[in-house]
């Protein structure tokens, strides 16, 4: 196989991974705080273990802005996955994952307001498009209703990833993608932690703390990794493309695994905001500095 065949399979296998992440969602029933706080638990363990045995460990520099950055790059990322996982358990998840997937959306529309670059029309456009996609998955405007639920949650996951992708355009500057993520993950479990002491008690059997493991080592270390290594053979506007199929992904198994048939709406509007992602992925300027996906 080449070179640019591996990463093309890297790629896919990350994006495959990231989308049947929110299967665990519905398959673990414990608060989304544990599930998150068992994710980056062991998420930090394999990325330390990975870097290590790479020899590719970088710790923080001594300056004041880069603590402050990695504090927030945590308290962003445990709060993205804890709404991201409480938007698939009260809806479903192929509300969970299309509501969440508009986040290049938001970057887009953001990107110029906080680095003061360029602002192109026709992102507001597609921004108008991909809310017109949201709308479609909702029935009916009731706050009661858990789909209006699951996708505002969603949504606001999708946007609190936008900022995280944002702010690690400057630290990727400082330090490698794997080094960031380990932090990261680090920050979000301790930041979790005293806040999920009153509940540990809900993960009490071997299969939890094994779904756990998988979720951590395998969905968000080993995926972390295949998508950061196929981002040094793979340019990364056919990475962003690749990844707009991990709402697919999900919705697929969650069809074979849960059962979960998604309505006509949600099918059509998913498509909407899908096609519009990957028309914004495919228009966006390629910068010098990658963006990670964490």
């Amino acid at each position: 196989m080449t070179d640019k065949g591996k990463g093309l399979l890297a790629i896919n296998l990350a994006v495959l991974l990231f989308g049947t992440a929110g299967l665990f969602g519905k398959l673990l029933t414990f608060s989304p705080i544990l599930i998150v706080l068992g994710r980056v638990f062991f998420a930090s363990i394999a990325l330390f273990l990975f870097l290590l045995l790479k020899k590719d460990f970088m710790t923080i520099k001594k300056k004041a802005s880069h603590y402050f950055f990695m504090l927030i790059l945590g308290i962003l990322l445990g709060i993205h996955w804890l709404t991201f996982f409480h938007a698939i358990q009260i809806s479903t998840v192929a509300i969970g994952l299309l509501s969440f997937s508009t986040f290049p959306v938001y970057v887009a529309f953001l990107e110029p307001i906080i680095f003061k670059e360029r602002f192109s029309i026709k992102y507001i456009v597609l921004a108008l498009v991909s809310f017109i996609g949201i709308r479609l998955l909702i029935p009916r405007f009731e706050l009661t209703d858990n789909i209006l639920q699951g996708v505002i949650w969603g949504s606001l996951s999708g946007l609190l990833f936008a900022f995280l992708t944002l702010l690690n355009r400057k630290m990727v500057s400082y330090y490698r993608a794997g080094t960031v993520a380990l932090y990261q993950n680090l920050i979000a479990f301790l930041v979790l932690l005293p806040f999920s002491l009153s509940i540990l008690q809900q993960v009490n059997k071997i299969h939890d703390i094994i779904m756990l493991i998988v979720l951590g080592v395998v969905f968000t270390a080993l995926s972390h990794t295949l998508f950061i290594y196929g981002l040094k053979i793979i340019k990364a506007k056919t990475a962003s493309i690749i990844a707009c199929l991990e709402p697919v992904y999900g919705i697929l198994f969650a069809f074979l695994i849960l059962s979960e048939i998604p309505e006509v709406r949600t099918i059509v509007g998913g498509m909407i905001i899908i096609g519009a992602v990957m028309f914004t992925t495919f228009t966006l300027k390629q910068k010098k500095k990658k963006y990670i996906e964490v």
